[in-house]
Protein backbone atom coordinates (compact mmCIF):
# COMPACT_ATOMS: atom_id res chain seq x y z
CA UNK A 1 0.00 0.00 0.00
CA UNK A 2 1.89 2.76 -1.36
CA UNK A 3 0.21 5.47 0.97
CA UNK A 4 1.27 4.03 3.83
CA UNK A 5 4.25 6.07 5.52
CA UNK A 6 4.04 8.51 3.00
CA UNK A 7 3.67 12.40 3.11
CA UNK A 8 0.21 12.10 3.75
CA UNK A 9 0.67 9.90 6.37
CA UNK A 10 2.22 12.03 8.30
CA UNK A 11 0.17 14.65 7.86
CA UNK A 12 -3.11 12.84 8.68
CA UNK A 13 -2.91 9.22 8.90
CA UNK A 14 -6.39 7.93 9.90
CA UNK A 15 -8.23 8.29 6.64
CA UNK A 16 -5.27 5.81 5.34
CA UNK A 17 -6.29 3.49 8.62
CA UNK A 18 -10.26 3.32 8.04
CA UNK A 19 -9.03 2.02 4.46
CA UNK A 20 -6.90 -0.51 5.94
CA UNK A 21 -10.06 -1.32 8.24
CA UNK A 22 -12.48 -1.71 5.13
CA UNK A 23 -9.63 -3.99 3.30
CA UNK A 24 -9.78 -6.48 5.78
CA UNK A 25 -7.93 -4.88 8.82
CA UNK A 26 -4.24 -7.50 8.14
CA UNK A 27 -1.64 -6.42 5.52
CA UNK A 28 1.99 -7.14 4.65
CA UNK A 29 3.71 -4.24 3.88
CA UNK A 30 7.30 -2.69 3.51
CA UNK A 31 8.28 -0.36 6.31
CA UNK A 32 10.64 2.81 6.07
CA UNK A 33 13.70 0.86 8.32
CA UNK A 34 13.56 -1.83 5.69
CA UNK A 35 11.10 -4.60 7.14
CA UNK A 36 8.72 -6.70 5.83
CA UNK A 37 6.00 -6.45 8.50
CA UNK A 38 1.77 -7.37 9.17
CA UNK A 39 -0.10 -4.44 9.62
CA UNK A 40 -3.11 -5.17 11.83
CA UNK A 41 -5.71 -2.17 12.21
CA UNK A 42 -9.39 -3.17 13.74
CA UNK A 43 -9.52 -3.07 16.61
CA UNK A 44 -10.64 -6.24 18.24
CA UNK A 45 -7.60 -7.86 16.72
CA UNK A 46 -5.48 -5.53 17.75
CA UNK A 47 -6.69 -5.98 21.51
CA UNK A 48 -6.24 -9.35 21.02
CA UNK A 49 -3.12 -9.30 19.54
CA UNK A 50 -1.57 -7.06 22.54
CA UNK A 51 -2.34 -9.92 25.28
CA UNK A 52 -1.56 -13.05 22.86
CA UNK A 53 1.25 -14.74 24.48
CA UNK A 54 2.18 -16.65 20.89
CA UNK A 55 3.03 -12.95 19.94
CA UNK A 56 6.61 -12.71 20.95
CA UNK A 57 8.31 -9.09 21.93
CA UNK A 58 11.73 -11.05 21.99
CA UNK A 59 13.82 -10.34 19.04
CA UNK A 60 15.46 -14.12 19.30
CA UNK A 61 11.94 -14.90 17.90
CA UNK A 62 12.10 -13.04 14.84
CA UNK A 63 12.77 -14.83 11.35
CA UNK A 64 16.19 -14.47 9.68
CA UNK A 65 15.10 -12.14 7.35
CA UNK A 66 14.37 -9.18 9.96
CA UNK A 67 15.76 -5.97 9.19
CA UNK A 68 13.61 -3.34 11.44
CA UNK A 69 15.03 -0.83 13.85
CA UNK A 70 16.69 -2.76 16.74
CA UNK A 71 18.41 -1.92 19.99
CA UNK A 72 21.40 -3.31 20.75
CA UNK A 73 21.87 -5.80 23.81
CA UNK A 74 23.13 -3.18 26.08
CA UNK A 75 19.96 -1.05 26.14
CA UNK A 76 17.81 -4.07 24.63
CA UNK A 77 16.90 -5.77 28.18
CA UNK A 78 13.95 -3.89 29.44
CA UNK A 79 10.24 -4.70 29.70
CA UNK A 80 9.07 -3.71 26.44
CA UNK A 81 11.39 -6.37 24.49
CA UNK A 82 11.27 -9.55 27.15
CA UNK A 83 8.40 -12.05 27.38
CA UNK A 84 7.99 -14.18 30.74
CA UNK A 85 9.20 -14.81 32.82
CA UNK A 86 12.13 -12.62 32.22
CA UNK A 87 9.27 -9.69 31.89
CA UNK A 88 7.26 -10.82 35.24
CA UNK A 89 10.65 -10.25 37.47
CA UNK A 90 11.62 -6.99 36.02
CA UNK A 91 7.74 -5.76 36.07
CA UNK A 92 7.59 -6.90 39.85
CA UNK A 93 10.60 -4.81 40.80
CA UNK A 94 9.70 -1.79 39.08
CA UNK A 95 5.82 -1.47 39.60
CA UNK A 96 5.67 0.03 43.06
CA UNK A 97 7.28 3.05 41.82
CA UNK A 98 4.21 3.61 40.06
CA UNK A 99 1.25 2.96 42.25
CA UNK A 100 -1.43 5.17 42.87
CA UNK A 101 -0.03 6.11 46.13
CA UNK A 102 3.22 6.74 44.51
CA UNK A 103 2.45 8.69 41.65
CA UNK A 104 0.02 11.02 43.76
CA UNK A 105 3.02 11.69 46.14
CA UNK A 106 4.81 13.60 43.11
CA UNK A 107 1.52 15.27 41.67
CA UNK A 108 2.48 18.63 43.73
CA UNK A 109 6.04 19.04 42.43
CA UNK A 110 4.67 18.12 38.80
CA UNK A 111 2.14 20.43 39.24
CA UNK A 112 4.92 23.02 40.61
CA UNK A 113 6.94 22.76 37.16
CA UNK A 114 4.53 23.15 35.14
CA UNK A 115 3.47 26.34 36.28
CA UNK A 116 7.33 27.04 36.79
CA UNK A 117 8.00 26.46 32.76
CA UNK A 118 4.96 28.36 31.50
CA UNK A 119 5.44 31.19 33.90
CA UNK A 120 9.30 31.40 32.22
CA UNK A 121 7.42 31.88 28.70
CA UNK A 122 6.23 35.14 27.57
CA UNK A 123 3.06 36.64 26.67
CA UNK A 124 2.30 38.41 23.41
CA UNK A 125 4.38 36.97 21.11
CA UNK A 126 4.70 33.68 19.24
CA UNK A 127 6.42 30.76 21.27
CA UNK A 128 7.10 27.18 20.49
CA UNK A 129 5.23 25.09 22.90
CA UNK A 130 7.06 21.87 22.29
CA UNK A 131 10.74 23.54 22.95
CA UNK A 132 9.21 25.49 25.74
CA UNK A 133 6.66 23.40 27.56
CA UNK A 134 5.97 20.02 26.20
CA UNK A 135 9.41 19.11 25.82
CA UNK A 136 11.17 20.26 29.41
CA UNK A 137 8.10 19.35 31.44
CA UNK A 138 8.68 15.20 30.91
CA UNK A 139 12.21 15.65 30.77
CA UNK A 140 11.94 17.68 34.36
CA UNK A 141 9.59 14.68 35.94
CA UNK A 142 11.18 11.46 35.31
CA UNK A 143 14.65 13.67 35.53
CA UNK A 144 13.98 14.38 39.12
CA UNK A 145 12.26 10.47 39.47
CA UNK A 146 15.54 8.94 37.67
CA UNK A 147 17.81 11.21 39.59
CA UNK A 148 19.21 12.66 36.33
CA UNK A 149 20.93 15.87 36.95
CA UNK A 150 19.46 18.38 35.61
CA UNK A 151 22.59 20.07 32.98
CA UNK A 152 22.11 16.44 31.45
CA UNK A 153 18.70 16.15 30.77
CA UNK A 154 19.00 18.29 27.63
CA UNK A 155 21.42 16.04 25.69
CA UNK A 156 18.62 13.22 25.85
CA UNK A 157 16.38 15.11 24.09
CA UNK A 158 18.88 15.38 21.09
CA UNK A 159 19.42 11.38 21.48
CA UNK A 160 15.68 10.60 20.84
CA UNK A 161 15.22 13.01 17.97
CA UNK A 162 18.13 11.46 16.29
CA UNK A 163 16.72 8.18 16.98
CA UNK A 164 13.15 8.69 16.37
CA UNK A 165 12.74 11.32 13.61
CA UNK A 166 16.18 11.13 11.55
CA UNK A 167 16.34 14.13 9.54
CA UNK A 168 16.95 13.97 5.78
CA UNK A 169 20.35 15.13 5.70
CA UNK A 170 21.01 12.84 8.91
CA UNK A 171 24.54 10.90 8.64
CA UNK A 172 23.98 7.12 8.74
CA UNK A 173 26.07 6.69 11.30
CA UNK A 174 24.28 9.65 13.58
CA UNK A 175 21.49 6.62 15.03
CA UNK A 176 24.38 4.23 16.31
CA UNK A 177 26.61 7.39 17.56
CA UNK A 178 23.26 8.01 19.61
CA UNK A 179 23.18 4.68 20.72
CA UNK A 180 26.44 4.56 21.96
CA UNK A 181 26.67 8.22 23.60
CA UNK A 182 23.11 7.32 25.76
CA UNK A 183 24.77 3.94 26.56
CA UNK A 184 27.76 6.07 27.91
CA UNK A 185 25.56 7.94 29.37
CA UNK A 186 23.84 5.70 31.71
CA UNK A 187 26.18 3.68 32.92
CA UNK A 188 28.14 6.63 34.16
CA UNK A 189 25.11 7.78 35.48
CA UNK A 190 24.63 4.42 37.03
CA UNK A 191 28.25 4.35 38.89
CA UNK A 192 27.49 7.80 40.06
CA UNK A 193 24.44 6.94 41.93
CA UNK A 194 26.09 3.72 42.70
CA UNK A 195 29.25 6.12 44.63
CA UNK A 196 26.49 8.27 46.04
CA UNK A 197 23.05 6.79 46.47
CA UNK A 198 19.87 9.09 46.25
CA UNK A 199 16.18 8.79 47.13
CA UNK A 200 15.05 8.13 43.43
CA UNK A 201 14.08 5.39 41.56
CA UNK A 202 17.86 4.30 39.77
CA UNK A 203 19.14 4.57 43.26
CA UNK A 204 16.49 1.77 44.58
CA UNK A 205 17.27 -0.28 41.30
CA UNK A 206 21.26 -0.27 42.01
CA UNK A 207 19.93 -1.39 45.40
CA UNK A 208 18.02 -4.33 43.82
CA UNK A 209 20.93 -4.99 41.75
CA UNK A 210 23.58 -5.22 44.50
CA UNK A 211 21.95 -6.32 47.50
CA UNK A 212 19.81 -8.81 45.74
CA UNK A 213 20.93 -9.30 42.49
CA UNK A 214 17.27 -10.14 41.32
CA UNK A 215 18.37 -7.71 37.61
CA UNK A 216 21.43 -8.07 36.04
CA UNK A 217 24.24 -4.65 35.05
CA UNK A 218 22.47 -5.23 31.47
CA UNK A 219 18.85 -4.82 32.64
CA UNK A 220 19.78 -2.07 34.86
CA UNK A 221 21.05 0.16 32.13
CA UNK A 222 18.23 -0.97 30.02
CA UNK A 223 15.64 -0.25 32.77
CA UNK A 224 16.84 3.38 33.02
CA UNK A 225 16.69 3.85 29.38
CA UNK A 226 13.08 2.72 28.78
CA UNK A 227 12.49 5.02 31.58
CA UNK A 228 13.86 7.95 30.15
CA UNK A 229 12.80 7.29 26.43
CA UNK A 230 8.97 6.06 27.52
CA UNK A 231 8.87 9.10 30.39
CA UNK A 232 9.66 11.57 27.74
CA UNK A 233 8.79 10.93 24.09
CA UNK A 234 5.00 9.66 24.73
CA UNK A 235 4.31 12.76 26.83
CA UNK A 236 5.97 15.36 24.63
CA UNK A 237 3.75 14.66 21.77
CA UNK A 238 0.63 13.85 23.94
CA UNK A 239 0.82 17.96 25.19
CA UNK A 240 1.37 18.81 21.79
CA UNK A 241 -0.90 16.78 19.77
CA UNK A 242 -3.71 17.53 22.68
CA UNK A 243 -3.28 21.45 22.42
CA UNK A 244 -3.38 21.04 18.65
CA UNK A 245 -6.86 19.16 18.57
CA UNK A 246 -8.18 21.35 21.17
CA UNK A 247 -7.54 24.72 19.30
CA UNK A 248 -9.20 22.72 15.52
CA UNK A 249 -12.13 21.98 18.41
CA UNK A 250 -13.05 24.87 19.25
CA UNK A 251 -16.53 24.29 21.27
CA UNK A 252 -14.33 21.58 22.99
CA UNK A 253 -11.91 23.71 24.21
CA UNK A 254 -14.89 26.32 25.62
CA UNK A 255 -16.05 23.35 27.31
CA UNK A 256 -13.24 22.29 28.99
CA UNK A 257 -12.28 25.91 29.67
CA UNK A 258 -15.60 26.43 31.48
CA UNK A 259 -15.37 23.03 33.82
CA UNK A 260 -12.16 22.03 34.49
CA UNK A 261 -13.74 19.10 36.39
CA UNK A 262 -13.78 17.52 32.74
CA UNK A 263 -10.09 17.41 32.40
CA UNK A 264 -9.77 13.64 33.64
CA UNK A 265 -11.83 12.76 31.07
CA UNK A 266 -10.77 15.09 28.59
CA UNK A 267 -7.21 13.52 29.41
CA UNK A 268 -8.10 9.96 28.06
CA UNK A 269 -9.93 11.60 24.75
CA UNK A 270 -6.69 13.78 24.13
CA UNK A 271 -4.91 10.46 24.11
CA UNK A 272 -7.03 8.09 22.25
CA UNK A 273 -7.91 10.83 19.41
CA UNK A 274 -4.26 11.56 18.35
CA UNK A 275 -1.93 9.08 20.05
CA UNK A 276 1.56 9.87 19.68
CA UNK A 277 2.67 6.45 19.58
CA UNK A 278 1.14 4.87 16.48
CA UNK A 279 2.19 0.70 16.50
CA UNK A 280 3.08 -1.46 19.35
CA UNK A 281 6.57 -3.08 19.84
CA UNK A 282 6.83 -5.15 16.93
CA UNK A 283 5.40 -8.51 18.06
CA UNK A 284 6.57 -12.20 16.24
CA UNK A 285 4.36 -15.08 16.01
CA UNK A 286 6.27 -17.92 17.94
CA UNK A 287 3.95 -20.53 15.68
CA UNK A 288 1.97 -20.07 12.49
CA UNK A 289 -0.29 -17.91 13.83
CA UNK A 290 -4.09 -16.84 12.27
CA UNK A 291 -5.16 -13.13 12.50
CA UNK A 292 -7.81 -11.29 11.09
CA UNK A 293 -8.19 -14.36 9.20
CA UNK A 294 -4.50 -14.54 7.58
CA UNK A 295 -2.50 -17.27 8.48
CA UNK A 296 0.71 -15.13 9.84
CA UNK A 297 3.98 -17.22 9.46
CA UNK A 298 6.19 -18.08 12.70
CA UNK A 299 8.60 -15.37 12.96
CA UNK A 300 7.18 -12.56 10.28
CA UNK A 301 7.00 -8.54 11.72
CA UNK A 302 3.56 -7.97 13.09
CA UNK A 303 2.34 -4.56 13.89
CA UNK A 304 -0.57 -3.85 16.36
CA UNK A 305 -2.08 -0.45 14.69
CA UNK A 306 -2.73 1.50 18.37
CA UNK A 307 -3.95 4.54 16.77
CA UNK A 308 -6.18 2.65 14.31
CA UNK A 309 -7.70 0.58 17.02
CA UNK A 310 -8.52 3.52 18.35
CA UNK A 311 -10.62 5.32 15.73
CA UNK A 312 -12.49 1.82 14.80
CA UNK A 313 -15.62 2.75 13.93
CA UNK A 314 -17.41 -0.56 15.40
CA UNK A 315 -15.73 0.06 19.13
CA UNK A 316 -15.70 4.15 19.30
CA UNK A 317 -18.70 6.61 17.87
CA UNK A 318 -17.79 9.20 15.52
CA UNK A 319 -13.68 8.37 16.07
CA UNK A 320 -12.64 10.83 14.21
CA UNK A 321 -14.66 13.58 16.06
CA UNK A 322 -13.07 14.92 19.20
CA UNK A 323 -15.22 14.66 22.73
CA UNK A 324 -13.71 15.39 25.54
CA UNK A 325 -17.19 13.30 27.15
CA UNK A 326 -16.87 10.24 25.69
CA UNK A 327 -17.70 7.61 27.91
CA UNK A 328 -16.86 4.86 27.92
CA UNK A 329 -13.51 5.22 26.07
CA UNK A 330 -11.64 1.84 25.66
CA UNK A 331 -8.88 2.71 24.08
CA UNK A 332 -5.63 1.02 23.73
CA UNK A 333 -3.29 4.04 23.97
CA UNK A 334 -1.76 2.54 27.54
CA UNK A 335 -1.75 -0.86 25.77
CA UNK A 336 -3.85 -4.12 27.33
CA UNK A 337 -2.53 -7.27 28.80
CA UNK A 338 1.00 -7.98 30.99
CA UNK A 339 2.54 -5.43 28.52
CA UNK A 340 0.13 -2.67 29.39
CA UNK A 341 2.15 0.76 30.25
CA UNK A 342 3.49 0.46 34.02
CA UNK A 343 4.23 4.13 33.77
CA UNK A 344 -0.04 5.07 32.33
CA UNK A 345 -0.57 6.55 35.76
CA UNK A 346 2.33 9.31 35.74
CA UNK A 347 1.68 10.03 32.12
CA UNK A 348 -1.88 10.86 33.29
CA UNK A 349 -0.83 12.64 36.24
CA UNK A 350 1.82 14.87 33.77
CA UNK A 351 -0.66 15.62 31.19
CA UNK A 352 -3.00 16.75 33.85
CA UNK A 353 -0.99 19.01 35.51
CA UNK A 354 0.24 20.60 31.46
CA UNK A 355 -3.18 21.01 30.38
CA UNK A 356 -4.55 22.28 33.91
CA UNK A 357 -1.20 24.84 33.75
CA UNK A 358 -2.10 25.86 30.28
CA UNK A 359 -5.77 26.69 30.96
CA UNK A 360 -4.59 28.98 33.50
CA UNK A 361 -2.82 30.90 31.47
CA UNK A 362 -4.64 30.65 28.10
CA UNK A 363 -3.04 30.06 25.03
CA UNK A 364 -4.15 30.56 20.94
CA UNK A 365 -2.63 29.29 18.02
CA UNK A 366 -0.12 31.87 16.66
CA UNK A 367 -0.05 30.16 13.34
CA UNK A 368 -2.95 28.49 10.69
CA UNK A 369 -3.14 24.93 12.20
CA UNK A 370 -3.04 24.09 8.38
CA UNK A 371 0.65 24.86 8.50
CA UNK A 372 1.67 22.65 11.31
CA UNK A 373 4.97 20.69 10.28
CA UNK A 374 4.65 16.77 11.56
CA UNK A 375 7.70 14.83 12.20
CA UNK A 376 8.61 12.75 9.10
CA UNK A 377 8.06 9.58 11.73
CA UNK A 378 5.77 6.41 10.98
CA UNK A 379 6.06 4.99 14.47
CA UNK A 380 5.53 8.73 16.70
CA UNK A 381 2.99 11.15 15.64
CA UNK A 382 3.96 14.52 16.87
CA UNK A 383 4.74 18.11 15.47
CA UNK A 384 7.79 19.73 15.03
CA UNK A 385 7.31 22.91 16.58
CA UNK A 386 3.42 24.16 18.02
CA UNK A 387 3.73 28.48 17.74
CA UNK A 388 1.22 29.53 20.64
CA UNK A 389 0.24 33.04 21.79
CA UNK A 390 -0.32 32.93 25.60
CA UNK A 391 -2.25 34.91 28.12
Amino acid sequence: MSELFGRAFHVDPYPIYARLRAGGGIRQVSTPDGAAAWVVTRYDDVRAGLADPRLSVDRSNAGAGYRGFSLPPALDANLLNLDPPDHTRLRTLIAGEFTPRRVHELVPAIEAAARELLAGLPSGEPVDLIAGFAAPLPLRVIGDLLGVPPADRARFRGWTTTLLTPGPDQPPTAARDAVVAMHGFLVDLVAAKRAEPGHDLLSGLIAVRDDEDRLSEAELVSMAFLALWAGYENLVHLIGNGVRALLAAPDQLADLRSDEALLPRAIEELTRFDQPLQWAIRRFPTRELDIAGVEVPAGDTVLLGIASANHDETVFDLPDTLDLRRDPNPHLSYGHGIHRSFGSRLSQAEAAAAFSALLARGFRAAVDLADLQWQPSFRNRGLTELPLLLG
